[in-house]
């Protein structure tokens, strides 16, 4: 199966290609606006199905969105007829079709000739009118704020919130994508005689900049933003990948000791907290015990001993833990333990508790076990 897809070198062109090859589409047809012109021929008379994504969103003059939009749109379904290929074309379209704007105006001329053509010569078409798009590989400072917004505070820049009670519907491209593959496979997404990307995100322009301080925030708290919430899953993702090539990576506050270290890796507010602890050899920590608070360690390195001792029994409980078998053990409440480095090397434990460490109310009281 042969796909065209113009405009192959945007935002949504990009990341449609990208899964189309991961899904073994591999018979791709790029056109571009540095594609060499006389490719489009061949490539039409080819195509087994056109997404057509090229446009203009961002011109110098205001003639160039006729000229992009609708005179572009123009000459490839001219060409498709002069090859008499009938194929389906899917077309990328905006919501502000509906608006009185230059922008607009091309994207309403560029749809009305898709239908016509649909009309004129039995050719399926899927329009989409997308909302704001949003996603990592998103050009920033140019049309879309949550793009700046990602880029200029990754990279410790102003922002311009002009209204923060603004209403914005977003897709997020992997979305967008997945509903363009099953456009390709036949099943589309429709309502009425356009074509949607079936998951909108709404929310305030304010809010989306809260929440992108606040992944900023997060290396400084080393706390993991609300996964179990799509949107900010997803804005989280987006952000990441506008982060400054030497910026990937952060330091840790490692509280060193004579027993070794013990550093805080991730903070969440409703999955607890994981640590990783690192202990010297013949070394013991521990000696504690939690009413609710409970634990997962787990030895990624060297060999010791955990010990268990229920704080109104005698009975030590022991599990002999190494980094060459890997397997966790829980601490339950009520029991006070302890572990013990029995290796001649520093033993390695990543440490999960059940809650972030509050140190007005640690429920941690000394026991020996």
């Amino acid at each position: 199966m042969k796909i065209l897809v113009t405009g192959a070198k945007g935002f949504i062109g990009k990341n449609l290609v990208a899964e189309l090859k991961n899904r073994k589409y591999d018979d791709i047809l790029e056109y571009d606006k540095e594609t060499d012109p006389s490719l489009l021929g061949n490539y039409c008379k080819e195509a087994d199905f056109v997404f057509h994504l090229a446009g203009v969103n961002r011109p110098k003059e205001q003639s160039e969105f006729m000229e992009g939009n609708f005179g572009f749109t123009s000459t490839l379904l001219n060409t498709l007829k002069k090859y008499k290929n009938k194929c389906p074309v899917m077309m990328s379209s905006s919501t502000q079709a509906k608006l009185d704007n230059p922008y607009g105006k091309s994207k309403k001329a560029g749809e009305d000739l898709l239908f016509d053509y649909s009309r004129e010569t039995g050719v399926k078409v899927l329009i989409y009118r997308f909302p704001n798009v949003f996603g990592k590989w998103c050009k920033p400072n140019y049309n879309s704020a949550v793009a700046t917004f990602c880029y200029n505070i990754a990279h410790d820049l102003p922002i311009t919130v002009n209204d923060p009670s603004v209403v914005m519907n977003l897709v997020y491209i992997d979305d967008v994508v997945n509903e363009l593959v099953n456009a390709l496979e036949g099943k589309e997404n429709r309502n009425g005689d356009f074509c949607e990307v079936p998951i909108v995100h709404t929310i305030t322009l304010g809010a989306i900049v809260d929440l992108i301080y606040s992944f900023k925030k997060s290396r400084e708290e080393r706390s993991i933003p609300d996964m179990s919430d799509a949107f900010t899953k997803k804005l989280y993702s987006t952000y990441l990948s506008y982060l400054p090539k030497d910026k990937f990576s952060y330091e840790l506050k490692m509280n060193i000791d004579n027993r070794g270290s013990f550093t805080e890796f991730i903070k969440t507010l409703d999955r607890g907290q994981v640590s990783i602890n690192i202990l010297k050899p013949s070394i013991t920590k521990g000696n504690h015990w939690h009413h609710t608070k409970n634990e997962k360690f787990l030895v990624v390195n060297g060999k010791g001993v955990i010990r268990f001792r229920k704080i109104d029994c005698d009975e030590v409980i022991e599990y002999f833990v190494s980094g060459d078998k890997l397997e966790v053990v829980d601490i339950p409440p009520g029991y006070t333990h302890n572990i013990e480095n029995l290796d001649d090397t520093d033993m390695v434990t990543i440490m999960w508790a059940s809650e972030p460490f509050d140190p007005e109310k640690p429920d941690t009281y000394y026991l020996e076990v």
